[in-house]
């Protein structure tokens, strides 16, 4: 378990907490920067809140920014176009870099590497126009799940599990994405490990009735339990922490973040996707995790911002 640091350097200079934003988790970025842009005050920091969609980019030269706390779920402030736009600014930021970010919004690029490099993810086939949906349906199986390949917070997913349902899933996250992907439905523990520093934090079980983890089961729903410790053996978990941290590193992310998998029922981690800038809302992952290693929110905080820019 990661050690408690209760003398985590304060930033130097102003703070702008970048949140909200124009993608389609835009209300769930505004969420996580009302708490960081609090719990940075409550830290003494001088934090201000910085909406991109509001104000250019620019402008966080004319408010002497020392540092961005990038919260911006979803496209552009994600996908490496904000980071490549901080770094032609000058402006350093917390959370990965332009290549790293992009390729982890990505989940179709994110699978090809990972399946290059040997680590395991569901099988997996593009979609579009002129697919074949009965050969996708017999290859995969069923049920399966079918994802825009380049959203968050499960916008546009749908879990099909009837042959005829896989084209209009495909529609349905069309109208969110160009690029969409359909993959093997992984029966089993659904687990997420975040990891800030270099560091696996504990990893959490997610279960609810839903169909799947989606939208509402994330952040609006009272029945979804997190089961944290996830229920492993220690030594279990030390291995899928440590697999979490390879497929996170081999994409070149730095700084923070969460790993998604499922682990099938013979104990096999399937890998997912990896998140550059999770939620840090009431209901988010990382914050809970961080918590279980006790580091409070405030603490958590602090210790992204002091890897900012830090050997990316």
């Amino acid at each position: 378990m990661m050690a408690r640091r209760a003398d985590v350097a304060m930033p130097r200079g102003r703070v702008a907490v970048l949140h909200g934003g124009s993608s389609a988790e835009r209300e769930v970025s505004l969420r996580s920067g009302a708490m960081v842009l609090a719990a940075l005050r409550a830290c003494g920091v001088d934090a201000i809140g910085f909406d991109p969609s509001l104000r250019p980019l620019g402008d966080l030269l004319d408010e002497r920014v020392a540092v961005a706390f990038n919260v911006l779920h979803g496209r552009p402030g994600e996908d490496g176009t904000v980071q490549g736009a901080l770094d032609l600014l000058g402006v350093p930021y917390t959370g990965s870099g332009v290549l790293a970010s992009a390729l982890a919004m990505d989940k179709w690029r994110t699978k090809l590497l990972w399946r290059a490099a040997g680590i395991p993810t569901p099988e997996f086939a593009v979609l579009d126009a002129a697919t074949d949906f009965a050969a996708v349906v017999a290859r995969l199986g069923l049920p399966i799940m079918v994802k825009p390949a380049n959203e968050g917070s499960s916008i546009g997913m749908s879990k099909v599990t009837a042959a005829a349902d896989l084209e209009p899933a495909w529609r349905h996250a069309a109208s969110h994405d160009r690029l969409v992907i359909a993959e093997r439905f992984v029966q089993g523990i659904e687990l997420t490990a975040a990891i800030l520093d270099g560091e696996p934090l504990p990893l959490i079980r997610l279960e609810t009735p839903r169909d799947f983890y989606d939208y509402e089961a994330k952040y609006s729903a009272t029945d979804t339990r997190y089961v944290l410790p996830c229920g492993l053996v220690p030594g279990e978990e030390a291995v899928i922490q440590k697999a979490a941290l390879a497929a996170f590193d081999l994409l070149g992310c730095h700084g923070w973040g969460r790993v998604d998998l499922m682990l099938d029922q013979s104990g096999q981690p399937f890998f997912l996707e990896v998140n550059t800038a999770p939620g840090m809302t009431d209901h988010s992952l990382v914050p809970m995790a961080a918590r279980h290693a006790g580091i409070e929110f405030g603490e958590l905080c602090l210790r992204i911002l002091a890897a900012a820019d830090r050997g990316r």
